[in-house]
């Protein structure tokens, strides 16, 4: 059977969800019985106060709203008057993006047109309110628990990271696949490694590597083949700026094309350093995005099991 004609036979989408949420409880088994060693690979890096963020993404900060000090200084007594032991507690508030670190975009994450719309028929005039959008949000976020597959580009060319704004093609992706002997199957999560986040914290390092990744050429070749889902070690997923913005200009095609016209949910910033290192292309991917309702995507901390 064609990869196209096994996409046709898959369960269709709803408005709201993409084909990730309709994985068939078969696959799912079939991705469960990958691991043989029973080792796990955190795929992504620590959030921190002031981390390195796309654009003009609000910036992630941790604070303190309750310490043992400040409970006694305010005469708080959560527990009542009786607390001969100084029974205290630390709560902090976070204030960030769910567009930071390790994530997923939300189908209502990417808008385009006039009327702002987005994929299954959200548009801002009718789904955006002041709690977010009611259409697409992250509350439909599916888990996403799958056969993940990883095509390392660095590895393939010879070099550490990809040059800054460096495209990948559907052609290096195709090579790539081959010469890791790597098939990409429908149903898959498929990551993309650039290198980037092999410069993880570090602002000069990330700078000289920032926004390479797959052009619209590759974008259509993952939809070609299937996949549910695919993400990248960047911030951006795709190249930028986009070596074929159209007529007229789109800055953001593979989004578009993905995201907002085929509900193919899209991860970044995951952490692909040590699946590299260890020459690992094949496992199971477990991610279980926070449902929020009116969030645009979730925050992460995905794992691959070998």
């Amino acid at each position: 059977m064609s990869v196209n004609a096994d996409r046709r036979s898959a369960p269709p989408t709803d408005p709201e969800r993409g084909p990730a949420a309709f994985a068939r409880p078969e696959d799912i088994l079939s991705a469960l019985a990958l691991p043989t060693r029973g080792t796990t690979y955190s795929l992504s890096v620590p959030r921190f106060t002031g981390m390195p963020l796309f654009g003009s993404h609000p910036p992630f900060q941790v604070s303190m709203s309750r310490t043992p000090s400040g409970l006694r200084a305010e005469g708080r007594q959560p527990w009542g008057p009786r607390n001969d032991v100084n029974l205290g507690y630390m709560a902090e508030l976070v204030s960030a993006t769910s567009h930071c670190g390790a994530h997923v975009d939300a189908l209502a994450h990417m808008t385009i047109g006039e009327d702002d719309h987005w994929y299954g028929g959200g548009k801002a005039s009718e789904h955006l309110g002041d709690g977010g959008p009611r259409h697409g949000d992250a509350s439909k976020l599916p888990p996403f628990i799958t056969r993940g597959v990883m095509l390392d580009v660095p590895a393939y060319r010879g070099v550490e990271a990809l040059p800054k704004s460096d495209p990948v093609t559907d052609d290096e992706l195709r090579a790539i696949a081959q010469h890791q002997n790597t098939e990409v199957r429908p149903g898959d999560v498929l990551l993309i490694r650039t290198g980037y986040l092999g410069k993880w914290p570090d602002p000069e390092g990330l700078a000289r590597h920032a926004t390479a990744g797959p052009d619209i050429s590759a974008a259509r070749w993952l939809l070609d083949r299937g996949v549910v889902a695919a993400g990248s070690d960047t911030e951006t997923f795709e190249v930028q700026p986009a070596p074929d913005p159209g007529e007229p200009a789109n800055p953001q095609p593979v989004h578009t094309l993905l995201l907002i016209e085929n509900a193919i949910y899209l991860f970044e910033s995951i952490y692909l350093e040590e699946l590299a290192r260890d020459g690992v292309h094949e496992f199971l991917f477990v991610a279980l995005p926070i449902k929020i309702e009116g969030a645009t995507g979730s925050m992460l901390d995905p794992v691959a099991i070998v």
